[in-house]
């Protein structure tokens, strides 16, 4: 009798909406490679979605991991206290602001529910604004904030109420320039605030600094300061969700680094304990001081095992490789930019750090969704993980470990570059 694939015993037990982007039984993880259960291994430029920051596996974590196992596996955040929570949140206060507060969740979409509760709760405001291609979640009131992707609210509606959509910039597919983009998504702004809701009934706007989800487009700079100074003109908390962008995948811990521009209130997940569930939103103290006790909660945020997990993290992270990101990213865009030149059908290669997109189209200029999935399947074949983004699924996105070195891009490179000669 043939032994069935993990992939084949999941679809017999799991319903279609627990579906993967691959069809990988994967049993091993070493640094940037993935092992499956064939044994065949892949150069994996996924990070389970900018999840393992410093690669899989990682033996200073896994030590650390082990030795929190051995002393306290649950304490549960509503009953006690214990070291590696107090000492993480000792950690991001530290890199964020000594004036700002944390509180830990388990998933990003946890992390930006907790937001908005906390900016409706100080601010006594009903209304939010959220950004079109924007994606913040899962839940149902996350899934209000998204607006990436309809099938995502497909037979939910209605959702959270008050929640408003803006513009963000994406000049490459208006075809305005930078500046005229940014002045035309301002206008969006304002029409919301004269039609549909007055600022001063608006808790909050939540932003990516860079999308993820919408197609790794980067804010520029000065519609962030815009935003900033809109928040500051009407009483309006600006959020961060730096769930994607966070943890030294830009090429700085933060992202909201590269913008000169502080978040009221900051989300975070992902790429925080290298796998294991933890999220966290940072908020300045005044803010977090007014969330009384009883108004939010949770059984799991902030487990110990997670928060050993990721002061790992944040250690490994600070001493070199938020630096290791900055360069390998700059090489990276250097050689994928190679391959623009060759390629018509490569309309823009954008990003920071190591959040690095790719966006295709046609010949005559259409999002081309077709070619970026056959890539993204060939270059499985050859031994690479790769994802897709966009609303359009026109953008293939590389997020590789932050370890990665120049080889291992080289591989990746030489990888698509094939994929690519076949395809066109």
């Amino acid at each position: 009798m043939v032994e069935r694939s993990l992939y084949e015993r999941a679809n017999a037990i799991f319903p279609p909406v627990a579906n993967r982007a691959t069809s990988l039984g994967i049993v091993k993880g070493e640094g940037v490679y993935l092992w499956d259960e064939e044994g065949k291994e892949y150069l994996d430029f996924a990070s389970g979605v900018a999840v393992t920051n410093v690669g899989h596996n990682h033996p200073y974590v896994v030590q650390k991991v082990v030795e929190q196992c051995q002393t306290l596996i649950h304490g549960g955040h509503n009953v006690v206290y214990y070291p590696t929570y107090v000492e993480l949140g000792e950690k991001l206060i530290e890199a964020v602001d000594p004036n700002y507060k944390v509180y830990f969740s388990n998933s990003g979409a946890e992390a930006n529910e907790a937001a908005i509760k906390l900016a409706k709760q100080v601010t006594k405001r009903p209304g939010i604004i959220s950004f079109k291609r924007s994606f913040h979640g899962r839940t149902l009131a996350t899934t209000t904030l998204t607006a990436s992707n309809s099938d995502y609210r497909q037979n939910y509606e209605g959702l959270l109420p008050s929640v408003y959509y803006a513009d963000y910039p994406y000049a490459t597919r208006s075809g305005l320039n930078e500046e005229d983009e940014v002045k035309r998504c301002i206008g969006v702004l304002d029409d919301i605030f004269h039609c549909l809701i007055a600022p001063e009934q608006v808790s909050s706007i939540i932003v990516e600094p860079m999308q993820g989800e919408g197609g790794y487009v980067v804010a520029p700079k000065a519609f962030i300061k815009h935003l900033r100074k809109v928040c500051d003109d009407h009483g309006i908390l600006l959020i961060f969700d730096e769930v994607q962008t966070g943890f030294g995948r830009t090429g700085k811990l933060f992202a909201y680094e590269h913008f000169d521009v502080k978040p009221d209130i900051l989300t975070l997940a992902k790429g925080i304990a290298n796998g294991f569930p933890l999220s966290a939103i940072v908020a300045k103290g005044e803010l977090m001081d007014a969330w009384t006790q009883g108004t939010h909660g949770g059984t799991f945020g902030g487990n110990p095992v997670a928060c050993a997990s990721a002061l790992a993290v944040l250690e490994l992270l600070q001493d070199k490789y938020i630096d290791n990101a900055k360069k390998m990213g700059e090489y990276f865009v250097q050689e994928l930019t190679q391959l623009k030149e060759k390629y018509d059908e490569i309309l823009e290669i954008r990003g920071l750090g190591l959040m690095i997109g790719v966006e295709f189209v046609t010949k005559t200029g259409e999002p081309n969704a077709d070619l970026v999935k056959k890539i993204i399947s060939k270059a499985l074949e050859k031994g690479l993980i790769l994802l897709n983004c966009g609303v359009d699924k026109n953008v293939i996105r590389f997020i590789p470990p932050l370890i990665v070195k120049e080889e291992e891009i080289n591989k990746a490179i030489t990888i698509f570059s094939e994929c690519l000669e076949e395809q066109l």
